[in-house]
């Protein structure tokens, strides 16, 4: 048994911390949440900005949005809610996180 696999039966939760138009176009995030059991995923305005500089992954869709009028912070964000969207259709694990309770403890739904 795989790690990461050991680490969701006992309760853990992997979550990414990047959510970039090439893991969406590649299949990376469907494998990881295949193999890895990565259950969730989190990202910044930083980590696109990122993303969207060095990835050529973006240039058709900016240009696009720029020939439509799109600029600065209006482009920017549609094109990081564009993959937000696109990331929080994947499905993930089938068993949910564990929540907290009265108390501290943890309690599997």
């Amino acid at each position: 048994m795989k790690a990461t696999q050991l680490l969701h039966d006992l309760g853990q939760r992997l979550w990414l911390d990047n959510i970039t138009r090439d893991l969406l176009d590649r299949g990376v995030l469907q494998r990881y949440i295949k193999e890895f059991s990565v259950t969730g995923l989190t990202s910044n305005p930083t980590i696109f900005d990122h993303a969207i500089k060095n990835s050529a992954a973006y240039d058709v869709a900016i240009r696009q949005k720029v020939e439509q009028g799109k600029t600065g912070e209006a482009l920017f964000f549609e094109l990081a809610l564009e993959d937000l969207g696109r990331a929080a259709d994947y499905p993930t694990a089938p068993n949910p996180p564990p929540r907290p309770q009265a108390g501290g403890r943890w309690n599997r739904p």
